[in-house]
Formats: structure tokens, sequence, C-alpha cells
């Protein structure tokens, strides 16, 4: 091999060699930037992000250039995307009224206290799968920070024809404001059915809301996986007995009992009931 086909190989090998090292920095330097932030590696209850709910990136590898070529100087390292904040194309407002039934049974959620569960329902119609809302309903239900931390508390999906004391459903629009309305809460803003709710033994998930988050999230730049937590967190704690809570103070955490989903009145997103291991709640409404 000439002497300076030889020189360019070197030259490329130490070249991706940097590459990978100052890719491997990169993605240790941003988990140390999460678990900075919180204790138990959790972000501030005031400053969440994308890190939260998706895993960090593997590092970047070069991929090999032949002998002849060297790396181009416009060559660089690709960011990570940013987080997703809303789900594009049209929302169904409207399904069949009929649910499908995530099959599976899943873990015990919670260290000790009394079982509590639940089954995932969602609207056939929708274009939403039971089994990957089953799984986001479980991550926001796991924690660290949801109600599973009291202590006093466990939490199980079942199957749907199991015995269970509540169901979440994910439902559309009008479905939602139907089961919603009969449950004794009208969820319209606007004439149109805007929130979630509760009803008696139903958790109930409106779909615009899981796809589409809420205007002041989305301006924010609050990921959408934040947003469906707080949802999740808000309506199974009222089932749970729970009931609204209002800003605490300016600058401050919302409670995840606040009406996030309308106003934060100064407060800052927060998803979790439990922050920094303790209970976080504001003044009742």
């Amino acid at each position: 091999m000439p002497s300076s086909a030889r020189l360019s190989v070197r030259r490329w090998r130490r070249f991706a060699l940097l590459a990978q090292l100052v890719a491997v920095v990169l993605a240790v330097g941003a988990a140390v930037s999460v678990t900075a932030e919180g204790p138990g590696g959790r972000p501030g209850a005031n400053q969440l992000a994308a890190e939260e709910i998706a895993p960090l990136p593997p590092p970047l590898v070069a991929a090999p250039l032949p002998p002849s070529a060297g790396p181009s100087p416009s060559d660089s390292v690709p960011s990570s995307p940013p987080p997703v904040l809303r789900v594009p194309g049209a929302v169904p407002s409207s399904g069949t009224g009929r649910f499908d039934h995530d099959a599976r049974s899943g873990p015990v959620l919670g260290r000790a206290g009394e079982l509590r569960r639940y089954r995932v329902a969602v609207e056939s119609g929708s274009n939403e799968d039971a089994a990957e809302f089953a799984l986001a309903v479980q991550a926001a239900l796991a924690g660290p920070g949801s109600w599973v931390d009291s202590g006093r508390l466990r939490l199980q999906q079942v199957p749907g024809d199991a015995p269970r004391d509540f169901t979440v459903f994910l439902a559309t629009a009008r479905t939602a404001g139907r089961m919603c309305a009969q449950g004794g809460v009208d969820i319209r803003v606007g004439g149109r059915p805007y929130t979630s709710c509760r009803a008696p033994g139903q958790v109930i998930i409106n779909l615009d809301r899981w796809r589409l988050s809420v205007p002041h999230f989305v301006s924010a730049g609050v990921p959408l996986a934040v947003y469906r937590t707080y949802v999740v967190n808000h309506e199974v704690g009222h089932q749970l007995g729970h009931r609204h809570e209002r800003c605490p103070g300016a600058g401050r955490p919302a409670p995840v009992m606040m009406q996030q989903t309308l106003f934060l009145n100064g407060c800052r997103v927060n998803p979790w009931p439990y922050v920094d291991g303790r209970r976080y709640g504001g003044p009742a409404l």
C-alpha cells in the first residue's frame, strides 16, 4: 500500500476513534445532567426533560471509509431528535363505543399496602393499541414519583375479564364526553369534550389529550410523554379519593391534582404526586 494511502487510513482511524469517544462523553454527560437534577435520578419537578421518558441513544459509531478517502470537514455528529410534543395527523373524534381490553397481567407496582387491581381498555376505532396504552399507563403508575411511593398502596394491571377495582379507558372525545356525563362530570370546553375525567370505577382518558397534549404544554416544549404521565396520575388520583388542588405559589411545581390541563397559574409542570420522595400537594380548591 502506498505510504500516502496508509497515512490516510491512520488518519481516518484516529478520527473514527475520536468521534466514538466524543459520542460516549456526550452520552455520559447527558446522563449525569439528568441524575444531578434531583434525588434518585429524577429531574426536578420543575425541570422535566425528555430523557426522563426516553432512554439515551447509543453512542454513535462512524462507518468505515475506503482507504483512499478521509473524513469530510463538513461531517458532524447528529444531535438527539427533539422530544415529541404531540402526535401528528388527524385524531378520530368518535369511535365505535366498544372497547378492546389488554389481555395481559402486569407486575405488582409498589412495595407494600393495599393491592388495587385495574384493567386497561382502548376504544375500537381510535387507532390506538391497547397493549401500548397499557405500557404507558404502567410507566406512569410505577414511578418513581407515582401514588405507590406512599408505601401504603400497590397497583396491578389484570386482564379484561378479571376482577378489578377500576378500569383505565382511552376513548375518543365524543365517547369520553358521554361516559363522563354519565358519571356526572362535564368535560366540555367551548362546547367540545376537552378534558379527561374519573367516573365511579372508571378512569377515562380523552384521546384528543392523549395525542395532542394541551397548548400551554406544547408552547413550553413539554414532551407529550410528560403530559401523559400527568393525566394518568391525575385521574387515577381522583379514583383513589384525591380532590383538586391549587398552585401553592408562583414558580413552584404544580400539584398533580391541580387541573394542569386547563391552567398552570404560575406553577411549573409536574406529573408526579410524590416529589423528592415526599407527597407533594397544594391548597384545596
